[in-house]
């Protein structure tokens, strides 16, 4: 293992190498430690339940990947990177035969949403015809710009009260079940802001798949850090700073409660208090299949939706989600589901197909959800049990064994409500620095917060390098 280095990063998720390879470009030697024996972080793809099927175990769907000025920046296509766009970005079937579909053309769009079509074209079309700023905007929120502003204008209240104004159930459906993705009851505020944002990205630069999984994203960064004369090297855990290279910088892509396990004896005490009231979210379980035919959708062209959000009305998932925030199980899960075979052929066996699933749960929870998450594909699917070949489940439990950051199944990286979106983790103008001058955080703990978009390590890094370099 390189001992010389300017930087040791801990933890290869895209926070981590992208801190490792900003660092890197600019000149310093950089080493990235990681525990598992892949690297990648949520990035990774692995053949989980047959031969020949390559599932993504956490992250699936990419539109920051694509919109983030840390991605776009570093052209990653280079290394020979590339993304596939489904027919459709998103399907949300509300009943058997109905269906609500936010397609790439926002004209399209809005036609299927009834008497709100000119308040989605208005809105949506809007941000989404001003993608690159508004990933500018989001990726640095620390720097309010006039599209920040008008996000959170449009968008900082509660979910619910936005689809008060909605007329069409189709529309409200769409909203819901894409401001789910907070992970959040939806009657907290900040909520709408997830929806109207990955609404935005949609019709900008649509809801892509990597090609042959999202370990290809991984698999190109680390290979620029090693073009640069960096290193990764996996099956190495850290148990405490004081045991790394000696350094000129430590970046930990981790958790404020790893950051302690590691650091905290490092920390002023203060500092350290603030990082233990860090609070984590509800969990999920998720379960991928290997599928012998295509999922049998009620409605076919469903068969095109590189996502599907499976919850019914809106109402409903917004019930679901409520009950999840409050501790309890839903009987009937809102479900986020990616079907990304057909898109990219190269995750199967010709001929055969991989799903991935999975549901919100509370933080920790011991529920084996299999069947309720099966039950609500069969709902819009009849007959989609007769064709798994193959099935693997991973319960919260699982996903923090798989990625230490994912606490109790949060794979947010910490609960993203709106106290912790304005301080993450906690209230700085430089949320990367700690208050050891050598050690930073890079993770989807800081700023701005959750998603494949490298942005808190890119921040972090270049903090680095205004204070150190």
């Amino acid at each position: 293992m390189t001992t010389d280095v300017d930087a040791v990063v801990v933890g290869s998720g895209p926070n981590g190498l992208v801190a490792a390879v900003t660092l890197a470009e600019a000149g310093w030697k950089v080493l990235v430690l990681e525990a598992q024996n892949q690297a990648g972080g949520g990035m990774r793809t692995e053949e989980l339940t047959l031969p020949g099927f390559r599932h993504d175990v956490c992250s699936a769907v990419h539109p920051m990947a694509l919109a983030s000025p840390a991605f776009r920046e570093l052209e990653l296509a280079r290394e020979g990177l590339a993304f596939a766009q489904p027919r459709i970005p998103l399907g949300h079937p509300i009943a058997p035969g109905d269906t609500a579909y936010l397609r790439r053309d926002v004209v399209e769009t809005a036609a299927g949403l009834g008497a709100d079509g000119p308040l989605w074209k208005a809105v949506m079309g809007t941000f989404g015809s001003r993608w690159p700023q508004l990933a500018r905007a989001i990726g640095n929120p620390l720097r309010p710009t006039p599209d920040l502003i008008a996000l959170g204008a449009t968008s900082v209240w509660p979910t619910t009260w936005l689809m008060r104004g909605l007329r069409d159930e189709h529309t409200r459906a769409l909203l819901a079940g894409i401001a789910a993705h907070s992970i959040n009851d939806l009657h907290q505020p900040a909520t709408a802001l997830i929806g109207v944002a990955l609404g935005a990205f949609a019709h900008g630069v649509g809801w892509p798949v990597a090609i042959g999984g999202s370990q290809s994203i991984a698999d190109a960064l680390i290979a620029r850090l090693r073009s640069l004369g960096g290193d990764v090297v996996t099956g190495h855990r850290v148990r405490n700073v004081d045991n790394l290279p000696s350094a000129r910088a430590v970046l930990l892509s981790t958790t404020p409660r790893q950051a302690l396990q590691l650091a905290g004896h490092r920390f002023a005490p203060r500092y350290a208090k603030t990082l233990s009231r860090f609070r984590y979210g509800p969990g999920v379980f998720k379960v991928d299949w290997a599928l012998d035919a295509p999922v049998p959708w009620s409605d076919p062209e469903l068969a095109g939706a590189g996502t599907v959000h499976i919850g019914g009305r809106g109402a409903d998932v917004v019930r679901a989600e409520r009950e999840v925030a409050q501790g309890r199980v839903p009987d009937e899960p809102f479900v986020l589901l990616s079907q990304p075979t057909d898109a990219d052929p190269s995750r199967a066996p010709e001929g055969k197909h991989t799903l991935w699933a999975y549901c919100h749960v509370p933080h920790g929870s011991e529920v084996d959800m299999t069947d309720a998450i099966e039950q609500q594909i069969e709902r819009f699917a009849p007959g989609f049990r007769d064709r798994i070949i193959g099935r693997h489940t991973m319960d919260p439990a699982a996903m923090e064994a798989h990625n230490a950051n994912d606490i109790g199944g949060s794979i947010d990286g910490g609960l993203a409500d709106l106290r912790q979106l304005l301080a993450r983790p906690t209230a700085s103008l430089t949320p990367w620095a700690t208050s050891d001058e050598r050690i930073f955080l890079a993770s989807a703990s800081t700023m701005p917060g959750p998603g494949v978009n490298g942005m808190a390590g890119r921040l972090a890094a270049q903090t680095v390098l205004k204070r150190l370099g």
